[in-house]
Order: structure tokens, then sequence, then C-alpha cells
């Protein structure tokens, strides 16, 4: 009796470690289907970020003060277009990042001003916004290198391994 009690226990105990084991895989495929199936950021959305962007420029540039809103929506916007481009990075976030970035250096906030114009080098350099960003980058004095330089280098170090 005592050994068939002793074998249940053990099945039972095993049966729980396999459906324990399964659960987060299971969980982890439903995330990633989830993630796969992200709403794209409609017209509205991205008309309503560029216009609270303009608004806070045309603030910098008039020289109004910036209310703890104005400062709380900068920081938002930045938020948003990063979890967007988590998501979705598409060709129509240049400006948005573009215009932040700016709108940083404007405000002496360094080191947004660059997260964000590298951010547009590294995404949306083909289009019109990459060398811009990279020219406002080259006056702050920040060294960006290409990607041709990076491969190169890569090249040189396996080149220095086989000798």
């Amino acid at each position: 009796m005592r050994k068939i009690i002793t074998l249940i226990c053990l099945v039972m105990f095993s049966v729980l470690c396999v459906i324990n084991y399964a659960m987060p895989a299971d969980a982890a495929r439903k995330n990633t289907k989830d993630k796969k199936e992200a709403p794209k950021v409609d017209e509205a959305q991205l008309n309503e970020m560029t216009q609270k962007i303009d608004l806070l420029t045309r603030k910098y540039y008039t020289r109004e003060l910036y209310s703890p809103e104005d400062s709380d929506n900068l920081i938002n916007l930045k938020l948003q277009l990063d979890a967007i481009m988590n998501t979705t990075p598409e060709p129509v976030y240049a400006p948005l990042y573009y215009k932040l970035g700016t709108l940083y250096k404007l405000r002496g906030m360094r080191a947004e001003c660059i997260d964000c114009l590298k951010t547009v080098i590294e995404n949306f350099s083909d289009t019109a916004y990459g060398p811009k960003s990279r020219e406002i980058l080259t006056e702050m004095g920040i060294v960006i290198k290409e990607p041709e330089q990076l491969m190169d280098s890569e090249e040189e170090e396996e080149e220095e391994e086989l000798y």
C-alpha cells in the first residue's frame, strides 16, 4: 500500500512539473503573437504628435515659458515615439524624431537630442532627415561612424587574427 501511495505521489508531482514547465512557454508564445499583431499608429495620432511638437517648438521661439504640462508633454512624446519604434519602425516617424531632437537641442537637453538624432540616423538614414541629423550631431562634436567604417574595422580585426 505504501508503495502505491508513493508511486501516485511521484506521478502527480511529475505531472505538476510538466504542467508548470509548459505554462511559461505558452505564455511566451502568446506574448510574441501579441507583439507581431501590434496595431500601427493611425494618421490622427501622428498628426496629434506633430502638432504637439510644433506647439512646443513655437513656444520656445516665442520665448514663452514652458509649463510643467509642456515639459511633461515633451517627455511623453519621446516615450511614446520610442514605444512605437519598438513595435513598428517606419519612415513616417523620422520627422517626429528629428523635430524632437532639434527641440531638445534648443532646450539644452543634450543627451535626449543625441538619442533622437541617432535614432534618425540609425533607422531613417535614407530619408531627408538622415543627413540633417548627421550635420547637427557633427556640429555638436559627436563622431558618427559610418556602417562601412564599422565593416572595415571588423575586417581589419579578422585579418589581424589570421596573421
